[in-house]
């Protein structure tokens, strides 16, 4: 029998799993998948739709670790950009850089990273932890999707001032992002108390 009393440092979910590389791929894909399918939850307002993207890549990096979550975010750019229909609204292709909204895309990877460490920092074991990084994670794809939304904008001869970047690329998305930081927050610990009734279980 094993001793899981607290989230052990320098793990996370998937680390309960046996450690090969075949496990490492899958749960990559699998995140990469769990993100796609989250990207179609859309509500498709422009230029940057709503999406449960951000909840999916939340997830994915509090429960694979930084460099599992940064790979899983970095295979769901490549594919898309390869042309699977993985982003909003079923697209995908290299003219997906074109978009407005792309810029959020790239600072997913660098958010799923973030909140990975975090995870891995032991600060997945408690609720007001938890909020803290999905809280700062999620403020990550708007430092990368913002200023790109505003180069992209003033490409399309689009207003691209500071209120109107606010109002495409900020405000709509801050109740959202705050319900989707919460749920991730009240559900990891939970995940975690259900691994240690298991284990003293055994």
């Amino acid at each position: 029998m094993t001793a899981i009393t607290v989230q052990p440092h320098g793990r996370v979910l998937a680390d309960l799993l046996p450690r090969s590389a075949a496990t490492n791929a899958a749960l990559v894909v699998g995140g990469t998948a769990l993100v796609g399918v989250l990207a179609q939850v859309s509500v498709p307002l422009w230029p940057v739709p709503i999406t449960g993207q951000t909840l999916g890549v939340i997830l994915v990096g509090a429960s694979l670790g930084a460099r599992r979550g940064a790979a899983s975010l970095a295979l769901y750019l490549v594919g898309g950009l390869a042309g699977l229909p993985i982003f909003a609204n079923f697209t995908g292709g290299p003219l997906s850089v074109m978009k407005p909204s792309f810029g959020f895309v790239i600072g997913f990877v660098i958010a799923a990273y973030a909140i990975g460490w975090f995870a891995e920092h032991n600060w997945g074991a408690t609720f007001w932890k938890s909020l803290a990084a999905f809280s700062i994670g999620s403020v990550i794809p708007f430092l990368v999707g913002v200023p790109y939304l505003g180069l992209m904008l003033g490409h399309l001869g689009q207003p691209n001032d500071l209120g109107t970047l606010m109002a495409l690329g900020v405000t709509p998305f801050l109740l959202g992002g705050a319900i989707k930081a919460l749920l991730a927050a009240g559900l990891l610990p939970l995940c975690w108390k259900a691994v240690r009734r298991i284990d003293r279980a055994r």
